[in-house]
């Protein structure tokens, strides 16, 4: 994993509109290259997690006997890696046949990661995606696995093919539509940076995952990096917002108190109304729809043998009889 990443951004690095012209990198950066960096290492690091989760429930169970249909997974995952350098160059390519450069290009490159990334953060999407889309691949897997004869053999080992590649590429799709901005604003080797930073991270925990078979406190790890992608979300809004102002695209109300620079090299926190209020009201949303989750769940009657929702803290092993039925 950390090779292919190391691969994608070395390579679109490389391509057509690859490396923002220096002279245009100063225009909307207002963000620190450092807080570039660890905000990039935090995306790749939260999506890694979620993925390394999905891959633990659909292979919990291939032990003994089961242990072949491993592979088809695994080569279902690398191709999933290709396909995530392929979406990478596209990216590049469309961003570059845009104009490549320039405030409007680093305003317009923002708008789609928040977005997704206000979706990814939705606590009532987590639910479902933790009660759903664990659950899809595991009721998936136990079908395949149901109709494995020697007439469906080839149906099967397809079939667990596509849950690796689904559950590895949605993930990096993800990814590289956060880092699209971070890349045209600062250049590829500060995403690189993060990149690798969040794939070191990443492979501890896939290692200790699935060649360890260790329990780690996934639901804890979940929460911090939840925390971390607040802050990030943050200085994102912040940041996307200066652009649009700069790229002329919205006005600029000054709140008349003074605001030191280190609050926007770090924070993107800036003296006027609009970015304020933009950071905020993300914030809010976020917040408000977990506490939103959290008292539906609190007042929601529990089903007659319905689980509680333990995914997260379970071990490999454990995942798959834990997993929504």
């Amino acid at each position: 994993m950390l090779t292919v990443a190391v691969l994608v951004v070395v390579l679109g690095w490389h391509a057509k509109g690859g490396t923002p012209d220096p002279s245009a990198l100063g225009a909307g950066r207002h963000m620190s290259r450092t807080t570039a960096v660890i905000n990039s290492a935090i995306l790749v690091f939260r999506e890694g997690l979620e993925t390394i989760l999905v891959l633990a429930a659909v292979m919990a169970s291939f032990l003994g006997s089961n242990k072949a249909y491993r592979r088809p997974v695994a080569v279902g995952g690398g191709v999933a890696l290709l396909a995530t350098i392929g979406t990478w160059f596209v990216a590049v390519w469309l961003i570059g046949q845009l104009g490549g450069r320039g405030l409007d290009l680093q305003a317009a490159t923002g708008l789609p990661a928040i977005i997704v990334l206000l979706v990814v953060m939705n606590w009532f999407f987590h639910r479902v995606y933790w009660t759903g889309w664990i659950s899809h691949h595991h009721k998936r897997r136990r079908s395949l696995l149901a109709s494995s004869g020697d007439a469906n053999l080839r149906r099967t080992l397809l079939g667990l093919g596509l849950l690796g590649f689904t559950s590895i590429y949605r993930e990096g799709f993800e990814i590289v539509v956060f880092l699209q901005n971070l890349r045209v604003t600062f250049g590829s080797s500060v995403v690189l940076e993060g990149v690798l930073l969040g794939c070191l991270f990443t492979t501890a925990v896939g290692v200790l995952t699935f060649g360890l078979h260790q329990r780690l406190p996934y639901r804890r790890l979940l929460i911090i990096t939840g925390a971390m992608l607040v802050v990030v979300l943050f200085v994102m809004v912040g940041e996307e917002v200066q652009e649009m102002q700069l790229a002329g695209w919205i006005g600029t109300t000054p709140i008349g108190i003074h605001i030191p620079g280190w609050a926007g090299q770090w924070f993107s926190l800036f003296g006027n109304v609009e970015t304020i209020a933009a950071q905020l009201l993300a914030v809010t949303i976020v917040l408000g729809s977990y506490f939103a989750a959290e008292h539906l769940r609190v007042r929601r009657p529990r089903r007659r043998g319905e689980q509680p929702a333990r995914i997260a803290d379970a071990p490999p092993q454990q995942t798959i009889a834990i997993a929504a039925e």
